[in-house]
């Protein structure tokens, strides 16, 4: 994603509208999802995650290897339906398979391939594992949504309407620290929001949500890199005013990673979802 851009206002105004036509239509249909959980939305993380990795090997010029790319389609649908079926074993095998075959698959770009496969694989195995929680969930899940796309809304607009230094030119040029600290702030009302509706402790979801923006923002800049490393402006075009999946979750991917480690590493398996929003 971008802030601030130095467009034309009749072009920057149509992307603007193309952004939030989007949004609409996206967010609803993204809650929805979340809130029914189980096959639904199996069925969405792990689209969602063969997208990621084949809009990465595009980017890294990986995608015409149709080895590559099918052995992870097949690795990443096994690997989310696994666990739907109980057998969470079984996708721990196969997302091993899935990384051993890209890195042999693409001998030029190993480890660019690699990483592609693991960032797809863990975003989709982090989003199935924090919605299993079946107390806190959808909570969990839809903290970690809200504080990403208020980040990145806060960080479009502050940008763009305060501007000034740039946060990191070499990556990523139109970001500036207002929009970054715009965005930060902007979770933090989002935090204290789930606080007051009795979803959490106020200093603890204070703290965790304002991680949480951190994190997206450096997953999107995480992103940025790879795309400049390639000479790549958009991973793709499939998302009207925001290029890819890739553009379009970058932040998500980074802060749903971390919310389930940490849930994980407070709870275990069976309370990804209480370990992160319990304290």
């Amino acid at each position: 994603m971008t802030e601030g851009e130095a467009v034309p206002a009749a072009s920057g105004a149509r992307t603007l509208m193309l952004r939030i036509a989007a949004a609409l239509v996206l967010a609803p249909t993204a809650i929805a999802i979340t809130y029914l959980g189980g096959w639904p939305w199996t069925v969405l993380v792990t689209l969602g995650a063969i997208g990621l990795y084949a809009e990465w090997l595009a980017i890294v010029g990986e995608a015409r290897r149709f080895g590559v790319i099918a052995s992870g389609i097949v690795a990443l649908a096994v690997a989310g339906i696994a666990p739907a079926l109980g057998h969470i074993e079984l996708s721990l095998v196969a997302l091993a398979l899935g990384l051993l075959a890209a890195a042999a698959l693409t001998p030029e770009r190993r480890i660019w391939a690699a990483t592609g496969f693991a960032y797809a694989g863990a975003a989709e195995q982090a989003s199935i594992l924090l919605r299993s929680d079946p107390a806190m969930g959808w909570s969990a899940l839809m903290l970690v949504f809200l504080v990403v796309w208020v980040t990145d809304i806060g960080g479009y607009f502050a940008g763009r309407g305060i501007g000034g230094p740039k946060l990191w030119p070499r990556v990523s040029p139109n970001k500036t620290w207002a929009g970054a600290i715009g965005g930060f702030a902007a979770s933090l009302a989002v935090a204290g929001g789930f606080a007051a509706f009795g979803l959490g402790k106020t200093v603890p979801l204070l703290l965790l949500g304002s991680v949480l923006s951190i994190v997206s923002q450096l997953g999107d800049l995480f992103e940025s890199a790879v795309k400049r490393r390639f000479g790549v402006k958009d991973s793709s075009h499939v998302i009207p005013g925001h290029g890819g999946l890739l553009d379009r979750l970058d932040g998500f991917v980074a802060a749903v990673v971390f919310a389930a480690i940490f849930g994980l590493l407070r709870a275990g398996v069976d309370g990804v979802g209480r370990g992160l929003m319990v304290w």
